[in-house]
Parts: C-alpha cells; structure tokens; sequence
C-alpha cells in the first residue's frame, strides 16, 4: 500500500541514528529512576493514597514489601519493556509509533495528544503537593498556599515553552535532594523497626487520620499495584522515546531494571520503612513521609521539617517543568493552527483548578485516571508488537479500530472503582489486560488495518 495516503509527520518522520545514543546508566536509568525519586511517589507509599488503617502496613512489613515488588516487576515487564523495545528498534517516538496500534489518523490523538493532555494533571499534582511543602514557611495559610500553587503552574508552563533548557542543566542533580533526605531520614529511623506491630500502627492510625478499617493481604497488593503502576502508567508508554536513545535490547532491558525495578523499591521501600520504624520508634503513626510536620517529628526540630520541606519542593520544580514541555510539544505537533501560549495557557488553568481546589491532592484517584487512560495502551502496544513479529509493523492508515476499541473498554473497566461502577482490584492492572486481550481478539478478527511502510526504521 502506498505511504501518499499518510500524514506528513509520518512521511517525514526520521529515526535516531545510532550515533546519537546512548548506554543506559546515562540517560534511561537515572531519567526513570528521577522519577521515583519525586516526593509525590514516596510521600504517601506507605498509606498507598488510600483512607484503610496502617495503609500497605496494615499486613506488616514483609506484605508491604512483597506489593511493593510485584508492582515494581509489572511496572517493568508490562508498561515499559515493550514500549522501549519499540523505540529502540524503530527509532522512532511515541506519537509516530502509536500510529501502528491506533492507526495514522487515530494516532495523533492516541496517545500522542493524550499524553500531552494528561502532562497538565501531572502539573497540577505537582503544584499542589510543591505548595504543601512551602506552606509551613507561611504559617500554613490556606490563601497562601493557593496563591503558590498558581504561581507554580504559571512559572512552570511558561519555562516549559521557553526555557526548558536552562531547566535541564540542573535536573540531573536535583534528584540527589530527595534521595539524602530518604537517607538521613532512614538512618533516624532504623532503630524503630525491629519494635514496629502492624495491629497497633493500624490502632493508631485510624484514631490519627479517621481511617476507615485495614486491609487483607490481597487487598494491599491490589493496592500497591493501583497505587504504583497508576503513577507510572504515562511513563511506561513514554518508554518508547527512551527506547529510540537505546543502543540495543540490553539497554533497554537494564535501563528498566535500574531505573524502575529498583528505584521504586529503593524509594518506596524506604518510606515504607521510616513510616514503620517512626512508630515503631514512638515517634508518630504518620503515612504522609514528606509531611513537613512528619519529618520535623522525626529530625526533632521544626525547622529542619520545613527546611526539608522547601527542598523538596526545589527538587520538583523541574520535573513541573519538563511535565510543561512535553504538553507544549504534543500540542504543537497535534494542534500546530494554535498558538501554543493559548493551548498551553489553557491546560495550565486546568493544573491550576486542580491545585487550587485540592482534587490534584487525591493521588489514589489521579493515579485510577492515568492507570484507566495508559494501561490498554501499554497492552494494546505490547499484543501488536508480538503479532507484528517483535518489530514496529509501520503506521497503518486511517483508524485501527482494534486499538480504539480496546483502549474504550479498557479504559472504562479502568475507571470504573472511581466512578463507582464497580469494585475493580487493581484497576490498572485490569486495564490492561482488557486492552491486550481485545486488541489479539480485534486484530485477529480483521480491524486492524494493514501497515505502511515509511522508509527503513529498524535500527540495531
């Protein structure tokens, strides 16, 4: 079939030559493991975002653990790996081969502009939690942490389509601020582990925080997976453009071990760890680890909580940022008639409604929205890649219905446990199985287009 039938961002799509790569440990592994690295995952690891007593804690330490690395397995194995090996071996990014999966046309919205869309959600929780942090500096008033966040966002949006650059050359470092403070909390805490009971942290926290009653131990490993994969969901997809920087599958491979396997054990577990041995300690039964009142309690001074605190926050500015700069580039290439400065002003008012009115503040339900949105992506990409023979097949024209089906009831089973359709363990887990199964099912049954070929784009 011809390719005169394509768009021209495909036509003139072109793949990373093999020079301009790179090993793992440069960029994929510290870029992902970054991402872990932000407070906003930590911070509320332990209680999972969830209102149950004693959080992933509920069951004790090893039952913690064991939903901390399931999760961490499936973050890699399911929502990266193909993804990256997609990139590697076609060179090409996420927006071009997502057009394999939803088809020439159906791939500039998905899950290019969704992306873009869903980068907006992300500024807004990072606004939110970054005001939090700096508002004990302002005696904790409620106006002023709204005025923050609004000026987050604004600040935020518009480095994102201006001066990414300047961002880039001091983010590589800001990561090491939030691991010292895991660190030295750590170290604070470590004595308080070996005393640490489950049934009296789930006691105390529900006297605490309210909470409502503890979990099985299959509900806390429903809820690590919902908490975690939902996090990591749109990262997971975005492998494809760490792929495409890739040398070879073993990159991609130890780029996913390194930077996601073992970064979310290595910064959720040490949560899970302070907020245990701080009990265990008599410190306090707290589940929020990057509450500035949490790590005053625990370094013993106020002002060493809200020093904390502030760095934290300076620590998530550029990844507020670059979440700016990936919107602004998605709406460029789907949206190129709009000025920029008016669809990214938009989504920005967006981040800042979220922050303002505190909805961006309620990660578990955030991350079911990303979860619900990404995961029959990742298992709609993962089923074309094996029935394409383990390779990019190449767009195909128009719109690859098996893709958009999947994705639809995928997406809905989902986000059906937070619009209260139905009790749904591990919803985006079950996403996305929903989207690889119906996209086998659908391609087998003929709606899946055939493919184009572009030009030469396996690259090795």
């Amino acid at each position: 079939m011809s390719n005169g039938m394509l768009p021209s961002y495909l036509k003139m799509a072109v793949p990373n030559p093999a020079r301009n790569r790179a090993p793992w440990y440069k960029n994929t592994a510290p870029t992902y493991a970054g991402i872990f690295l932000w407070f906003v995952f930590w911070n509320k690891m332990p209680s999972g975002g969830s209102e149950a007593a004693g959080g992933v804690l509920g069951q004790g330490l090893v039952v913690a653990f064991l939903g901390l690395i399931i999760a961490a397995l499936l973050c890699h194995f399911l929502f990266y790996l193909v993804p990256g090996l997609f990139g590697m071996k076609s060179g090409l990014p996420l927006y071009v081969v997502g057009s394999s999966t939803y088809g020439s046309r159906g791939g500039f919205l998905m899950p290019g502009f969704l992306m873009g869309v869903l980068q907006f959600g992300w500024l807004g929780v990072n606004a939110y939690f970054s005001s939090l942090a700096l508002a004990p500096l302002f005696g904790n008033n409620p106006i002023v942490q709204q005025v923050i966040a609004v000026i987050w966002v604004i600040l935020a949006a518009f480095v994102g389509l201006k001066g990414i650059q300047y961002v880039a050359k001091i983010a590589t470092l800001l990561p090491l601020i939030p691991l010292a403070i895991l660190a030295i909390m750590l170290v604070k805490t470590l004595g308080g582990i070996g005393s640490f009971e489950a049934e009296k942290f789930v006691e105390a926290s529900a006297v605490e925080s309210a909470k409502t009653a503890s979990l099985t131990f299959f509900g806390i490993i429903a809820l690590s997976i919902t908490y975690i994969v939902g996090f990591f969901a749109t990262a997971g997809a975005a492998g494809v453009d760490f792929g495409m920087n890739s040398k070879d599958s073993r990159d991609v491979q130890m780029g996913g071990l390194f930077g996601i396997t073992l970064a979310v054990i290595v910064a959720g577990g040490a949560s899970i760890l302070i907020a245990a041995g701080a009990f265990g300690a008599g410190i306090r039964a707290g589940v929020d680890t990057a509450n500035p009142g949490f790590m005053s309690a625990v370094m013993g001074s106020p002002g060493a909580g809200k020093t904390m605190a502030l760095l934290l926050a300076v620590a998530a500015f550029p990844p507020a940022c670059f979440s700016s700069f990936i919107a602004a580039n998605s709406f460029k290439t789907t949206l190129p008639k709009i000025n920029p400065f008016i669809s990214v002003g938009l989504g920005a008012a967006v981040s800042i409604l979220l922050a303002v009115t505190g909805w961006a503040g309620k990660v578990i339900d955030v991350f079911t929205v990303i979860g619900a949105a990404f995961g029959p992506i990742c298992g709609a990409m993962m089923v074309d890649y094996f029935l394409s023979g383990r390779k990019w097949a190449g767009p195909r024209v128009g719109w690859n219905l098996a893709g958009w089906i999947s994705w639809i009831v995928g997406f809905a089973v989902g986000i059906a446990p937070l619009v209260g359709l139905a009790n749904i363990p591990a919803a985006p887990l079950m996403a996305f199985i929903v989207g690889a199964v119906l996209y086998a099912v659908l391609a087998k049954a003929g709606l899946e287009p055939k493919a184009v070929e572009i030009g030469s784009t396996e690259s090795t």
